[in-house]
């Protein structure tokens, strides 16, 4: 399988060298990506509900498809711009020299897409690597065998093999993969994977974006509308049953605010989770592995003694073992010795912890791994002009914190704004994509120094005398 792997290397190497995409090209790949892409959404909702057992089709269209129709949209619509040589300063020091700078394609690239959301953080950067012009090697996970035939039968009606293609299997694969001499490599999953990704990348001086995740926050401040925040709260909880990598980990809230946000979250689950045999709206476990990892942070949190909340207490747990259907819990104030605040829970388990000062609240965060992303709920901040009124709690948040991303009184949605950058920092990654973000990512930025046929630099040589001196005086004044 290495020596698989290696040919189709070499042979989009071959095929970028011999014919690098222009402009043209780049808009007919996203054209075709994006009419072939629409023209099968059902049988892409399929094979992502036969990977996880069961996810709910408006789930996998929200997360799956339009995200991704809008990052093609915005490439499409951007491109000319981003193309356009960008004028430089070249200072009067160098006149009359004209300086510019230009993106141009690095490659090969590579990505190494997670099993959460399998065509997103699939089709997502690999429409940002074609928009910059280069050729494609994707490495998607093992635990989605219905989605990737999918991709690949995709891929095969659009480009040709050495323009972009699939590299399918294990951790064996995996670990070949992120060794090859890339131009770029692109890895969406965990910290440890990502560690040893960087590692391999590092062999090659190969540079990296890393995608990771950790333990994000919801921090609901004191003057918090409780019961918005905990509706929607629980939707960034539940959507795709959890398994979301900026999904709320855990909540901060004020001790007070604690039982009115347990009795809103119970009736939000049973509002939206009618008691049925088949909870059609709710999404399973990926795998038995997942399942009883997320088991065991929760027996976990019994042992130590903390209280736990199922908010899904009529769910019979035969049928929940056999759909992998994981009823959402709630912790009570764990401490950071427990399993589940020093592993990111990946899944419908949900910390409660309450705090006494908002200041305490901060600083618990500020002091912990940066988050992949922060929520925060205070009064909205809106004005007569937008955010106008300035709202010392969210702005005290904003101030101290550092995340990857941050969204104000809602969650999950910064991902789906498609002209804001999306990306961890430090243990929550490294680099960023989306829109312009993602176009520079697998893009080299290109300085670029026209100089004329006559010109003052060419004083500038030896052998040294006093005008050379008269000219450096002048320029070092």
């Amino acid at each position: 399988m290495t020596a698989l792997i290696n040919s189709q290397f070499d042979a989009l190497r071959r095929a970028w060298e011999q014919n690098r995409p222009d402009e043209y090209q780049r808009r007919k790949d996203l054209l075709c990506l994006r009419a072939n892409f629409k023209a099968s959404l059902n049988e892409m909702v399929e094979a992502v509900s036969c990977d996880f057992g069961h996810r709910s089709r408006q789930e996998t269209l929200l997360a799956e498809a339009v995200t991704v129709l809008q990052e093609i949209d915005l490439c499409l619509q951007s491109l000319k711009k981003w193309l356009k040589p960008q004028r430089r300063k070249a200072g009067w020091q160098l006149w009359p020299a004209r300086a510019e700078m230009r993106y141009v394609p690095l490659g090969v690239v590579g990505i190494m897409a997670p099993w959460n959301y399998p065509v997103n953080l699939t089709l997502t950067p690999l429409v940002a690597a074609l928009a910059a012009g280069n050729h494609v090697f994707i490495k998607p996970s093992e635990y989605t065998p219905h989605t990737n035939a999918y991709l690949e039968q995709l891929f095969s009606k659009i480009f040709p093999e050495n323009r972009v293609s699939m590299a399918q299997g294990g951790a064996d694969i995996a670990a070949a993969f992120s060794a090859l001499p890339f131009d770029h490599l692109f890895f969406t999953g965990s910290s440890e994977n990502g560690k040893k990704v960087m590692a391999a990348a590092a062999q090659n001086l190969t540079p990296v974006t890393l995608e990771l995740g950790g333990k994000s926050p919801a921090l609901i401040a004191p003057d918090a509308d409780l019961k918005k925040a905990a509706a929607r709260i629980i939707t960034g909880k539940l959507f795709n049953a959890g398994q979301t990598c900026i999904a709320p980990d855990y909540v901060l809230l004020p001790e007070n605010a604690l039982e009115p946000f347990i009795a809103e979250a119970k009736q939000q689950v049973s509002q939206r989770y009618r008691q049925t045999s088949h909870f059609p709206d709710y999404t399973s476990i990926i795998n038995t592995r997942q399942y009883q990892r997320l088991s065991k942070l929760l027996e976990d949190a019994s042992l130590r003694g903390y209280q736990t909340i199922p908010l899904m207490p009529f769910v019979d747990p035969q049928h929940a073992l056999e759909r992998r259907v994981f009823g959402p819990t709630l912790v009570l104030n764990p401490d950071d010795g427990s399993a589940i605040m020093q592993e990111e829970i990946f899944g419908p388990l949900m910390p409660i912890k309450t705090y006494r000062s908002y200041d305490e609240a901060i600083h618990y965060i500020a002091s912990h791994d940066r988050p992949l992303a922060l929520y925060c709920f205070s009064k909205d901040g809106f004005g007569k002009n937008g955010f106008s009124k300035k709202n010392p709690y969210i702005e005290a948040a904003l101030l101290h914190i550092v995340a990857g991303s941050i969204c104000i009184n809602d969650t999950l949605y910064q991902f789906a704004c498609t002209d804001l950058p999306f990306g961890g920092v430090g243990q929550s990654g490294m680099g960023q994509y989306h829109g312009y973000e993602g176009f520079k990512t697998f893009s080299k930025a290109m300085p670029i120094l026209r100089q004329s046929h006559l010109a003052l630099t060419d004083q500038l040589r030896p052998p040294y005398g006093q005008w050379v001196d008269l000219i450096i005086r002048f320029l070092s004044r």
